[in-house]
């Protein structure tokens, strides 16, 4: 988590941007699921105040260490950990723990501070490629209120999600079908 908060403290930095208190920027990780690393993105969080829950934040599922600060009209950076860092923190007893099965809230303090230690004090420079994205664009669909009701479960969704099957408006999980709603470059960054 440390990690990541400093992954956005970065991105900001270099954008020239502060941390985002409505819907104007957006983070865009490359991490994906089913890894320990995941914890990064709380930290992306944290630090950029693009949240899951404002949907300023998209899980790109490339499974890397990386991730994209994005603000209209400023441009786009991309900011990943090194691998000789990553090597370094692997190599920790806590990563060691981690592998082997121990939760984060099981290890030992003195093991989880001296990680943390590291992390807080590595120079930007050994811990991090930040490079611009020329080009990037990333748009979510406009915000729409109007709502529509399920045929099939009788559930009210946003219309923008219904679909219509043999004349019936149905939500996505009673129509079976799914769309990716994300709007970013095919074929990686």
């Amino acid at each position: 988590m440390p990690m990541g908060y400093r992954m956005g403290l970065v991105a900001m930095k270099e954008l020239g941007v502060e941390r985002e208190k409505n819907h104007r920027m957006f983070a865009l990780t490359e991490m994906g699921e089913g890894h320990p690393n995941t914890c990064m993105n709380d930290g992306i969080q944290a630090s950029t105040g693009c949240t899951y829950g404002k949907l300023l934040m998209e899980r790109l599922s490339y499974g890397k260490f990386a991730f994209v600060l994005y603000k209209p009209g400023k441009g786009a950076i991309r900011v990943s950990v090194k691998p000789d860092f990553i090597d370094v923190v692997a190599k920790h007893e806590f990563s060691s723990l981690r592998k082997s099965g121990v939760e984060p809230s099981e290890i030992p303090p003195g093991v989880a501070d001296a990680i943390v230690e590291i992390v807080l004090k590595a120079p930007d420079s050994e811990m991090f490629k930040v490079e611009r994205v020329p080009g990037f664009r990333f748009e979510r669909p406009a915000a729409r209120f109007n709502r529509a009701r399920c045929s099939k479960c009788g559930e009210y969704l946003f219309e923008r999600y219904a679909r219509q099957v043999e004349g019936k408006t149905l939500c996505i999980p009673c129509s079976g079908f799914v769309e990716s709603q994300l709007n970013v470059p095919k074929g990686g960054l």
